[in-house]
C-alpha cells in the first residue's frame, strides 16, 4: 500500500476513526481537513441495506441540489426542429442529432458531462450505448434525461442536477458541492439528497434502509457519520 504524503496524515489525525459525528460535525470536520490548493469536492458516500443483484432493489434517481454543486456541467441535447431550438435557448452547450452521433461514434468526442435526448432521437442514440453507457453518461426516462421537455431538463441540469446510482456494493455515491460553499449551504444539499434516497427506498428493502453514511473531500480522509442523524439533518436543514 503507498504511503500517504504528510499533509494527508495530519489532516486524518483530527478524526477520530472510532466516533460517528452528527452531520454538523462532520461537514465542519470535513472542510477543516481539507488541505489541497484547489477547491475540493466534497463528497457523501451512503451503504445501504439492499442487494443491487435483484433488479426491484436497484436504487436509482437524480435530485437538484439548491446550491448546486459547484460545477456547471456541459450539456448535449439529442433532438431535431423545433425542439433543438428550444434546447439551445435553454442554454444547452451542444444541440444535434445524427452529426453528434457520427461525431462520437467516429472521433470519440466526449466533450459533455450530461446528455438529454428527445424520446424520437432514442432509436439513433441507442446506437451509443456502449459508449455512454460505462461513462453513465446513457440517457434515461428514469432520471428524466429522456423527455420532450427539453427547456426544463437542460436548465434543471445546469441549475445542479445530479444523478446517482447505487453500485455493486450497496453504496450511493454523490458530490454534495465544494469546500468553498460552507457548512450551511453543505448541509442544506446533504438535507436535500437524503429527502430524495429515503422516498426512493425499493418496497423489497427489508431492515434499515441507511446502514452507514460517511463525507470526504477529494484529498482529504473519510469521516464516519451516525446514519440515525438523518432525520435531524432534514428537519433541520430542509426547504419545505
Amino acid at each position: 500500500m503507498a504511503k500517504r504524503g504528510k499533509k494527508y496524515r495530519e489532516a486524518l489525525a483530527k478524526v477520530d476513526r472510532t466516533k460517528k459525528y452528527n452531520f454538523e460535525e462532520a461537514v465542519k470536520l470535513a472542510l477543516e481537513t481539507a488541505y489541497a490548493k484547489f477547491d475540493e469536492t466534497v463528497e457523501v458516500a451512503v451503504k445501504l441495506g439492499v442487494d443491487p443483484r435483484h433488479a426491484d432493489q436497484i436504487v436509482r434517481g437524480s435530485v437538484v441540489l439548491p446550491h448546486g454543486t459547484g460545477k456547471t456541467p456541459r450539456v448535449l441535447v439529442f433532438a431535431k426542429g423545433e425542439k433543438a431550438k428550444e434546447a439551445q435557448e435553454a442554454g444547452a452547450d451542444y444541440v444535434g442529432d445524427e452529426d453528434l452521433i457520427k461525431k462520437i461514434q467516429e472521433e470519440g468526442w466526449l466533450e459533455f458531462d450530461k446528455v438529454i435526448a428527445t424520446p424520437d432521437m432514442m432509436p439513433a442514440v441507442s446506437r451509443l450505448g456502449k459508449i455512454l453507457g460505462p461513462r453513465g453518461l446513457m440517457p434515461s426516462t428514469k432520471t428524466g434525461t429522456v423527455t420532450f421537455e427539453v427547456e426544463k431538463a437542460v436548465k434543471e441540469v445546469k441549475a445542479g442536477k445530479v444523478d446517482f446510482r447505487v453500485d455493486r456494493g450497496a453504496v450511493v455515491h454523490l458530490p454534495v458541492g465544494k469546500v468553498s460553499f460552507g457548512e450551511k449551504k453543505l448541509l442544506e444539499n446533504l438535507a436535500t439528497f437524503f429527502e430524495t434516497l429515503i422516498k426512493l427506498k425499493p418496497p423489497a428493502a427489508k431492515g434499515q434502509y441507511i446502514r452507514s453514511v460517511a463525507l470526504s473531500t477529494t484529498m482529504g480522509p473519510g469521516i464516519k457519520v451516525d446514519p440515525m442523524e438523518v432525520r435531524n439533518l432534514m428537519f433541520k436543514y430542509s426547504g419545505d
